[in-house]
């Protein structure tokens, strides 16, 4: 019998370098009411745009009045790779580019097997859709307890995207198992304590929340907790079984790891200007912290290991730098390093003694008094 439909599409999206593809009907979201409750309980933070468009996401058909089905793809980035203080995903070409790039050589594709225009659009973790919701529906896995999609041959180090189409499809079975089981490494592991319960992250508490999505003052009661992760974080994923034993490695060319991103010291991206850090960044998803995030993530970074050898990259930061928070968390890491280097404490003061006088935003003055105090505390 001549192949269906179905069976082309899920060729060509392998022949695309996709590693699973699900289709599944469209429709009200099985995971809405929760969606709500979880941005109602106010998880999501800063994070506004996700309720902002709250009402059409509870059903997959709102965003493109008319389509019925979509095609769900994912993409492996590279579980496999050494860990290190950038995540996994952020390392090489924006993945919203690539993933794109794929789905709309797959819209193509359909169109011109069907003969006809397909109304429909691409979307990769920038539109109204509930992804993870369409994930688990078009049996690609089951959500496991650090929120994250699972697939028993691939654990969870792939991006997802969906193809919404106006076209009749046969959907997949949804992957109704759950085979987390009585694990519990992801949610021990987490440095922050972000999951409130199985399958609920407050991402006011996630490293990767606080090193890419908030703007301005990371809480003190987790700077120390972020340790040597300058952009995101991979821990919950790292410890699950399934990872461990199912993931990949790269095959995709454009997510290998950019050298002048992973092998840059944190105080070359504290002393970033912008016009360096948009070149340096071009095409990549670390634009989304912006140079002030990065610096201030920077800056921890450097307290957190203590090196005095950083006390005048930070003290530079504290004078030049245009983002207070950048300066003010610059001022909290010369005080960490004063706690751990305690020979180094009488020096640190005189410098934040010096600084302070040019200084007038609040919040780096209240920095710059604590790393002060902190500096007397261990002389005495």
């Amino acid at each position: 019998m001549p192949p269906v439909i179905e069976d082309e599409i899920k060729a060509t999206a392998r022949g695309l370098g996709f590693d699973l593809v699900g289709i599944c009907a469209l429709g009200p979201a099985d995971t809405a009411a929760r969606f709500t409750e979880w941005i109602e309980r106010g998880c999501a933070g800063h994070m506004s745009y996700l309720a902002r468009n709250a009402d059409v996401r509870v059903d997959s058909r709102a965003p493109v009045p008319g389509t019925t089905h979509a095609i769900v793809v994912a993409l492996n980035y590279g579980g496999t790779e050494p860990r290190g203080p950038i995540a996994r995903y952020a390392r090489g070409t924006d993945y919203h580019d690539v993933m794109l790039d794929k789905l709309e050589a797959l819209h193509e594709w359909v169109r011109t097997r069907v003969g006809r225009p397909v109304p429909g659009k691409a979307y990769v973790d920038t539109g109204p859709l509930l992804e993870r919701d369409l994930g688990r529906r078009a049996g690609l896995g089951w959500f496991g307890k650090n929120t994250n999609l699972l697939n028993p041959q691939l654990g969870s180090f792939f991006f997802l995207g969906a193809l919404v189409l106006q076209l009749e499809l046969t959907p997949d079975p949804p992957f109704d198992a759950d085979r987390c089981g009585s694990c519990t490494r992801c949610l021990d592991a987490c440095p922050t304590d972000a999951f409130l319960a199985p399958r609920v992250l407050d991402a006011t508490r996630c490293i990767s929340y606080l090193t890419i999505e908030l703007r301005g003052a990371i809480p003190l009661a987790y700077r120390s907790k972020i340790g040597e992760l300058l952009y995101g974080c991979d821990i919950c994923q790292d410890v699950c079984p399934w990872n461990i034993r199912f993931s990949r490695a790269l095959t995709e060319p454009l997510f290998e790891p950019r050298t002048a991103i992973t092998t840059a010291d944190p105080r070359e991206f504290l002393h970033l200007s912008q016009p360096e850090f948009e070149t340096r960044f071009r095409g990549s998803a670390m634009k989304r912290a912006k140079r002030a995030g990065l610096a201030r993530n920077a800056a921890i970074v450097l307290g957190n290991r203590g090196d005095p050898e950083d006390i005048d990259p930070l003290a530079h930061a504290i004078e030049f730098d245009p983002d207070p928070a950048v300066r003010s968390h610059a001022a909290w890491a010369l005080g960490e390093i004063a706690r751990q280097c305690p020979s180094h404490a009488s020096r640190i003061r005189d410098v934040l003694r010096s600084l302070c006088a040019a200084e007038s935003d609040a919040m780096v003055l209240a920095e710059v008094a604590a790393a002060r105090r902190a500096c007397t505390d261990e002389i005495e």
